[in-house]
């Protein structure tokens, strides 16, 4: 599983936050969170999730997704050639 998602978010819980609570409750969820306005200071995100600056593009968010997940949890478009 996996979460992706940006920093900016409605209400009072932030993706810092929102990752935080995730990889507490949840360790085996993979965790991506997005800005391009901030970026983390330290102990703000767990140690197992990867940030990504804005703008990104396909293959970026690709590769971050390929190297997190076993192929076995990759969607076939992202699964390594044999």
């Amino acid at each position: 599983m996996l979460l992706f998602s940006d920093v900016d978010m409605p209400g009072e819980t932030n993706g810092f936050a929102l990752a935080r609570h995730v990889a507490e409750n949840w360790p085996a969820i993979e965790i991506v969170i997005a800005s391009g306005h901030v970026l983390p200071k330290p102990g703000e995100m767990p140690e197992k999730a990867t940030f990504i600056s804005k703008p990104f593009n396909k293959q970026m968010v690709h590769g971050h997704l390929r190297n997190m997940l076993p192929d076995s949890k990759l969607p076939e478009p992202l699964k390594k050639a044999v």
